[in-house]
């Protein structure tokens, strides 16, 4: 009993352990052909290698990419010790085709009819103020399990990491959840929708992060729902453990945002 954390003790070590992850991985937005490009590698190895999707031809091996990639900031993690790339997501901002106005995002076009709410809905809501989380992917070396199905050999990589490194692996996803947040407050929006398997929002409740499933579901890469959340509701309600590690990855994002490929008008930023 007389060893039991209190806790303030616990706060202070989970502090400790993000900012150890912060100091080990680099958070970065994708400002040029090169980053962007190592992202849509990343990305090609967690959805088409494990996961089995199949995306429509590009011409382009070993890439995965859309036609909403251009209209979307990118962010990537990178391990800084082996140069090896973690994780990455994108943050799509709506930029709806002239003849097509009500097809603002993604899900829009995936979800189709599944999307039954009757107001939560990317057509009902502010076009300044919607957005959408998607391709979060964290690479199979930073797992301790494949996704679905394995075709990646981790004797490929010419890194091997210690047990001390493997430590803050755990903390990896989390921190790449709140980049997303914290991206989302830093572009000015409000309104985030996403398309997930039911688990992740479930373990995401766990931080304070609740989302509400706004459609059916639909096969897409498996299972998968339309969620939606309130950003501002959400950095209210976050779990004060994760406030600092917030706070910190916000300030390294911010610092990179004015250099990222992104229409400056369209993000009030000018």
């Amino acid at each position: 009993m007389g060893n039991r954390r209190t806790p303030a003790q616990g706060t202070a070590s989970r502090n400790s352990q993000f900012e150890r992850l912060l100091d080990e991985f680099s958070l970065k937005l994708a400002s040029n052909d090169d980053d962007r490009q190592r992202v849509y590698r990343l990305r090609h190895e967690v959805y088409c290698q494990e996961i089995g999707y199949t995306p429509p031809d590009n011409g382009v091996s070993n890439m995965e990419l859309d036609a909403y990639d251009d209209s979307a900031l990118h962010c990537l993690m990178v391990h800084r010790q082996s140069g090896i790339d973690a994780g990455c997501f994108r943050l799509v901002l709506p930029d709806p085709d002239p003849e097509q106005p009500d097809l603002r995002l993604p899900l829009q076009e995936y979800g189709g009819t599944s999307l039954t709410h009757a107001t939560l809905h990317p057509c009902r809501l502010p076009l300044d103020e919607i957005c959408e989380i998607s391709r979060f992917a964290t690479a199979r070396a930073f797992r301790n399990r494949p996704i679905c199905h394995e075709t990646l050999d981790d004797t490929r990589l010419a890194y091997t990491f210690s047990e001390e490194e493997r430590r803050v692996f755990p903390l990896i996803t989390i921190s790449l959840f709140l980049a997303t947040h914290a991206l989302v407050e830093l572009v000015g929006r409000r309104h985030i929708f996403a398309m997930m398997a039911s688990r992740l929002p479930r373990l995401l409740a766990m931080s304070g992060f609740r989302f509400t499933r706004i459609g059916d579901p639909i096969e897409l890469h498996g299972t998968r729902n339309a969620f939606y959340i309130d950003n501002v509701v959400a950095k209210r309600e976050m779990n004060p453990a994760l406030v600092m590690p917030y706070q910190l990855i916000r300030s390294r994002l911010a610092s990179q945002l004015p250099l990222s490929v992104v229409d400056r008008e369209q993000l009030g930023l000018w």
